[in-house]
């Protein structure tokens, strides 16, 4: 396996976190819509199902959808589980604490290089170094 693709490895747990986020958005929209439903009062006869048709659908789909998300969180907690794992198995703590900060909570390369105290350009070198040990790992 080669830096990219141990690069690609650590970043599924992004992914997996980018597309739970979008989840709970669709969530809210779905919610919203639900409490805002209101049936219209008239004197013609209509079809008593249509509307409980209707908000039954949206509330089946906010079941499904938090089913979805409940299982991409379980999906998330064990891909974090397996990178902590690879990282841990690195001995240079720093690039532990790099790998930490970028694949496990999401921070960008700015504000790494804030708390690590470092510059950009170093962060980049260091992280090249830890995806070549981390690909030497995953072989």
């Amino acid at each position: 396996m080669n830096k990219q693709n141990a690069r690609e490895y650590f970043s599924k747990a992004y992914r997996i976190d980018h597309r739970i986020r979008s989840k709970f958005e669709q969530l809210e929209s779905l919610n919203s819509l639900a409490t805002r439903a209101t049936s219209t009062l008239s004197s013609m006869p209509r079809n008593p199902n249509r509307s409980t048709s209707t908000m039954a659908d949206v509330i089946a789909r906010i079941i499904d959808l938090q089913e979805e998300i409940n299982q991409d969180i379980i999906s998330l907690v064990d891909t974090k589980r397996e990178i902590m794992t690879i990282i841990k198995s690195i001995e240079n703590s720093e690039y532990q604490t790099l790998l930490e900060k970028r694949y496990l909570c999401f921070l960008t390369w700015e504000k790494i290089a804030v708390d690590m105290c470092y510059t950009i350009h170093h962060l980049y070198k260091m992280h090249n170094s830890a995806l070549e040990v981390c690909s030497k790992i995953l072989n």
